[in-house]
Formats: structure tokens, C-alpha cells, sequence
């Protein structure tokens, strides 16, 4: 008689995935093209800077404290929104997915106000706020909240009725149903949304630094100097520097998010 083969244990393809060399091919193959552009004078060195000039100008500015520091503050800028926005995103969506009360009573009102463009905010917060670091906080805690809150919505509301007749069986309280069923259930689709929620929160932190901008610190304060001094090699140095911090903060959560959901793997 044949035995049907066990199935290895699914693991998160972010926590698994290897950077394929091929990956490398597209960004190699377009660096070429621009030396070859720029070397054969067949554009505008002016506005398309050859890439040494660029490599030139990144040493310059990797060696440069203010960099650095305006690295840190929108790091800091990010979490801190971040963590505010996660944490509201987690409640609001825990109450529309177990209470049909706050879904009815709340629930038309945030599916409305989330069809408005998160940078549509942005003239309110700096009217009501001004244009310092509260309404830059604000406005990253906004766009984490609304993929974090649908997220946690989502898993909640998935939670199936044999888990809840299990809980009824053993008389789970209020807090034991929420913090022993419902929230480990929704898990998957609550770290899904975190996910989410940090790369909105990372693009929010940018773009708060280049639409209410104050000449403080931050990454986006660095690239609307080099525009305003007409610098195009430290523009493409800050767009560089944005892409590669946004990229290690989602690899870092994608680990992360491994690590915390590893309880739920099947057994070898």
C-alpha cells in the first residue's frame, strides 16, 4: 500500500528567497547604456551626468556627517509613524472584525475617508499643524493605518466559527478571546498588512520631507537641495539612498515576520 509522501512545511518566500545573479542583469545592462550615452557625448551631460561623476559625488556624501544624520531622522520619522500607525491600525481593525456594532457605526465612514488620497491630507495636517514634525508623524501614521487596519480586519473577521465554539467550550473570557484566539488566527493577514503598512510609511516619510519641506533633516531634504543647487549627481545619490534603506527595511521585516510566525509552520 503506498503512502502518501509528506508534504515539506511551507515557509514565507521572503524569509527563504535568495537574490537570484540574474537580478542584476536589467541594472548592469541600463548602467552600461548610460556610460555609452554619456561617454559618446550623445546626450546632455548636463542633465543625464555621467556615472562616475555620480560615484564621485556618493563618496563625497557617504563621508559627509550631515548625510548620515539626515539618514537617522527619517529612519526615526518612519518607525516612530510607523509604530503609532501600526498600533491604531491593529485596534481599529481588531473592532470592525469582531464587533458588527463598529463595523456598522465606523466601518461606512473609514472605507469612505480611505478612498482619499493619502497626499490630499497633506494641506489640511500643515494648515492644522504646521509644516514641523508633528504633521510629518501624522501623515506617516495615516498611511500606515489604513493597510495595517484592512489587514487586521481581514484575518479577524476570518477567524472561523469552530475556533469560537472552541473558546465558548472552555469559557473563554473577553480578553482570553481576543488575545488567545482571534489575534493568533488573524495573524498571517495582520503581518501582511504591517508589511504593507511599512513601505506605505516608508514612501509617506519621503514625501511628508518633499511637500512639507522646512529645510530640516531628513533624505528628502538632502535631494531638494541638489535640485534647488541644480545638482542632478547628489539628486540621483538621494533617489539611490531612498530605494536602498527602503529595500533593507522590508527585507529586515520580511525576517522578522519569519521569526514571529514560525509557531504557525506545520510540524516535519
Amino acid at each position: 500500500m503506498n503512502e502518501t509522501p509528506t508534504r515539506a512545511p511551507l515557509r514565507p518566500a521572503a524569509a527563504t528567497r535568495r537574490i537570484d545573479p540574474r537580478a542584476f542583469a536589467l541594472p548592469l545592462a541600463l548602467l552600461a547604456l548610460w556610460w555609452l550615452l554619456t561617454a559618446g557625448g550623445w546626450v546632455d551631460t548636463r542633465l543625464i551626468v555621467p556615472p562616475g561623476n555620480v560615484l564621485r559625488v556618493a563618496a563625497r556624501t557617504l563621508g559627509d556627517p550631515v548625510f548620515w544624520q539626515g539618514v537617522l531622522f527619517s529612519v526615526a520619522r518612519d518607525a516612530g509613524g510607523f509604530a503609532a500607525g501600526a498600533l491604531g491600525g491593529v485596534a481599529l481593525g481588531s473592532a470592525l472584525g469582531a464587533s458588527r456594532l463598529a463595523e456598522r457605526l465606523i466601518g461606512p465612514s473609514f472605507h469612505t475617508l480611505r478612498q482619499i488620497s493619502l497626499f490630499a491630507w497633506l494641506p489640511l495636517l500643515s494648515s492644522w499643524l504646521g509644516y514641523g514634525e508633528l504633521s510629518k508623524l501624522v501623515f506617516v501614521a495615516l498611511s500606515t493605518l489604513y493597510p495595517v487596519a484592512l489587514g487586521t480586519f481581514e484575518g479577524v473577521r476570518g477567524v472561523t466559527l469552530e475556533h469560537l465554539d472552541v473558546a465558548r467550550v472552555y469559557r473563554f473570557s473577553r480578553s482570553q478571546l481576543l488575545f488567545r484566539l482571534i489575534l493568533p488566527a488573524a495573524a498571517p493577514q495582520i503581518a501582511t498588512g504591517l508589511t504593507l503598512g511599512l513601505v506605505y510609511a516608508w514612501v509617506a516619510t519621503i514625501g511628508s520631507e518633499f511637500l512639507l519641506a522646512n529645510w530640516g533633516n531628513g533624505l528628502g531634504n538632502i535631494i531638494i537641495k541638489g535640485r534647488a543647487a541644480f545638482n542632478v549627481e547628489l539628486i540621483i545619490v538621494g533617489m539611490l539612498a531612498i530605494g536602498a534603506i527602503g529595500t533593507s527595511l522590508n527585507r529586515i521585516a520580511a525576517r522578522v515576520e519569519a521569526r514571529a510566525l514560525r509557531w504557525q509552520r506545520p510540524p516535519t
